[in-house]
């Protein structure tokens, strides 16, 4: 079992743009010195639900701090931005930190973020295929060129190469979001690891694992190694002496911070979208994951871990808003959960 954090670097009403990242590097930090296994950082444009324009960036940022946490982008963009430039920076990461990087990419979404970038909606709605391929090449060939519908180049020589790790083999782990039947055979034809969203209960992570391994072996890979595949959940975490205790302080805090973040979310093309009601969503978040005592928290993580298989965590930690609770929070996870799943 490994229980990493989920970090979103939100900005809660009242707060200021610096004080969600400074709450963010925070996180990280002390996951580190309490025993969490990995650090995952959102990416957002535009709008105060997440504050990091740039997983990558704040990745090396973390990774010069810290000497044994694995640091993972959930995800970097990809339309967003060109597949060959994300792969350089993959590549550095991974290099310079001892092989301690692991790159979530996603579609994300139909927003403005793709107008103001200039990549187009096609970017988003055709091309997300195309980019992958070619991330994954930069990724693991020393030589590259692309003839493509949206990228065309000469061969170039790929600096640095992932595969001049010393005493390491290979490149960075890609990890996939999949939140739709259609990215999930995108990843399980690459034989990437899905990250699924922390909307989703065991049932339906189940049914997207078993879905993941379908594709896998029509695809060619050995059963074994689709059995393999570490998948991560994403999760809410929320650790207190009492199941009510807990869900009050996300109750308190998230609905805010949800109705701000994602009513601020603008499509490129003007078309319709719906949000949920956020209290709604708060609560329902409170009883899918470890939202209460250390022990429920632990019961609800093996839980999942059984009956979908997963056995990585990417948990929001962050849910109340505040520093100071957010440290504390991150303290129990990791002196009274954690050894409750070893």
């Amino acid at each position: 079992m490994r229980v990493g954090a989920f970090v979103l670097a939100a900005q809660f009403p009242g707060q200021g743009q610096g004080e969600a990242l400074h709450r963010a590097v925070r996180t990280a930090e002390v996951g580190e010195a309490s025993g969490l296994d990995s650090v995952w950082l959102a990416e957002h444009h535009f709008v105060p639900y997440g504050t990091c324009p740039s997983a990558v960036t704040l990745a090396g940022l973390l990774l010069g701090r810290t000497r044994r946490i694995r640091v993972g982008t959930a995800v970097s963009v990809l339309p967003n931005t060109h597949p060959v430039a994300l792969g350089e920076q993959a590549a550095l990461l991974h290099l310079l930190s001892g092989g301690r990087f692991s790159l979530g990419v996603g579609r994300g979404g139909p927003w403005v973020d793709l107008e103001v970038f200039g990549s187009g909606l096609q970017a988003y709605e055709r091309d997300f295929p195309e980019s992958l391929d070619l991330l994954l090449r930069w990724l693991r060939e020393s030589r590259v060129s692309a003839d493509g519908e949206r990228y065309r180049f000469r061969e170039v020589a790929v600096v640095p190469r992932t595969d001049e790790l010393m005493g390491g083999a290979g490149g960075p782990e890609v990890v996939v979001a999949c939140t739709s039947a259609k990215s999930v055979r995108l990843a399980a034809e690459r034989l990437l690891p899905m990250l699924l969203g922390m909307h989703c209960g065991d049932e339906e992570k189940a049914e997207m694992v078993a879905l993941w391994r379908t594709h896998a072996i029509a695809a060619g890979h050995p059963p074994e190694e689709a059995a393999r595949a570490a998948h991560v959940s994403a999760g809410v975490a929320q650790i207190a002496d009492t199941p009510t205790e807990a869900t009050e302080t996300l109750v308190k805090a998230m609905p805010g911070w949800l109705r701000e973040g994602l009513g601020a979310h603008v499509t490129v093309d003007g078309r319709h979208r719906s949000m949920r009601d956020p209290v709604a969503y708060t609560e329902l978040l409170c009883g899918l994951h470890p939202v209460g005592p250390p022990r429920l928290a632990a019961d609800r993580l093996a839980a999942t871990a059984e009956r979908t298989g997963i056995t990585r965590f990417a948990l929001l930690v962050e849910g109340s808003g505040d520093l100071v609770a957010t440290e504390e929070n991150v303290r129990r996870m990791g002196a009274e959960v954690l050894p409750q799943l070893r």
